[in-house]
């Protein structure tokens, strides 16, 4: 198994951390540890986007399938829905 680094950041970029994880991870893992981490809004849905290649990382889908590089930053967004609020 091998383990890339990256830094995982929120959209708004006032959480950041520098992480080491296995490529098998998959993009609801790295969601999922960031909202218990840093006890992001449970009642909200994210979205993962590695920021080098502006697209989303899919969540069912391992890091290293989708191309994550050492040296990546994913952002963790919120899925916002029209109409609500």
């Amino acid at each position: 198994m091998t383990d890339i680094n990256v830094i995982i950041r929120t959209a708004d970029q006032a959480r950041k951390a520098e992480v080491t994880l296995p490529v098998s991870h998959t993009g609801a893992d790295v969601i999922q540890a960031a909202v218990d981490n840093w006890s992001l809004p449970k009642d909200i849905d994210y979205s993962l986007v590695n920021t080098r290649t502006t697209k989303s990382v899919q969540p069912a889908s391992s890091l290293e399938a989708q191309g994550v590089q050492n040296g990546d930053v994913l952002e963790v967004q919120p899925v916002l829905v029209a109409g609500q609020g």
